[in-house]
């Protein structure tokens, strides 16, 4: 069992935020919602990737020239991956003398994660801290987690996952059972609006929401507050109205920003929410009210 592996693209340590104390947050790569505003585009794919820093570039075309299988080309200039053609040898990033490219995401196994966990235990315990299971979504690769969940608990350590909730009722329930907090994401109450924005529908991840609460399992809903997408005082409304249907009672709200955009130029992306203005707690004081209003504790 040790040796099962899950592909991970980060592993932050002392980490005081995505749940109480300090905290280890495990990174998996893969996501089954598509959102255009998404601050970890690298998180999407399931498998690893390769990103390509333009301004690191010296354009000598040793990485081109590495790969036997003619995987990475120039395209106006731009250098770019045939992950078809790829064979994972990643000769390309060990030619490249100026590390301009770089590889997103490596498969890990339980036993490498868990010494890894393992190395701050006692900072989980002096702060009352843990693992938290983020992504990407972690559902995506559920039957690692699961075990890595179980692993965890028989070392007491407290557990908490960054989740949009969108699997079967079945993989959920199975998945919660060795979670101490679910930080829970609500992207758009609006059924249609919500594949819009995801390219997904919200039936599932309302469901699994109200089964959560209903397990009796400690639930935050974060919302992240995107312009155009969600950010108004009706949508605030709407919100509350969807909420007070599941049981939920904590909500934090995530105002847009722009910490990723480098990501997308990084992934040859294109970004729909280019120079559109971050938002900031003072920005969001009535629609954060709102919240209050109907009863929520809603916080930043």
């Amino acid at each position: 069992m040790n040796d099962m592996k899950a592909c991970i693209f980060n592993i932050q340590k002392y980490s005081i935020h995505d749940g109480p104390g300090i905290r280890t947050i495990i990174f998996f790569k893969g996501c089954p919602l598509r959102c255009s505003w998404c601050s970890n585009p690298e998180s999407q794919k399931s498998t690893f990737q390769i990103t390509w820093d333009k301004s690191k570039c010296i354009n000598c075309l040793r990485c081109l020239n590495g790969c036997e299988r003619k995987a990475i080309f120039l395209n106006h200039g731009n250098i770019q991956i045939d992950y078809n053609k790829c064979t994972s040898c990643f000769n390309c990033v060990k030619f490249c003398p100026n590390n301009a490219l770089k590889i997103e995401g490596e498969y890990l196994t339980l036993k490498k994660i868990m010494e890894e966990v393992l190395k701050d235990q006692d900072f989980y315990e002096e702060s009352n801290g843990g693992v938290t299971l983020s992504g990407g979504e972690v559902l995506q690769q559920h039957v690692f987690a699961i075990k890595l969940l179980g692993l965890l608990k028989e070392k007491s350590i407290h557990t908490a996952i960054e989740t949009t909730g969108y699997t079967t009722e079945k993989i959920f329930c199975d998945f919660i059972k060795n979670v101490d907090l679910l930080l829970f994401d609500i992207k758009h109450y609006n059924r249609q609006k919500h594949f819009d924005s995801t390219n997904v529908y919200n039936d599932i991840i309302i469901k699994n929401l109200k089964t959560a609460i209903n397990m009796g399992k400690h639930v935050i809903v974060r919302i992240p507050v995107i312009p155009t997408i969600n950010s108004s005082l009706n949508d605030a409304r709407e919100f509350c109205k969807l909420l007070k249907t599941v049981g939920a009672h904590d909500i934090n709200l995530l105002p847009f920003h722009q910490f990723g955009e480098k990501k997308y130029e990084l992934l040859n992306k294109k970004y729909v929410f280019q120079n559109i203005d971050q938002l900031h707690e003072e920005d969001l004081l009535e629609y954060k009210n709102i919240f209050i209003e109907n009863g929520f504790n809603c916080y930043f």
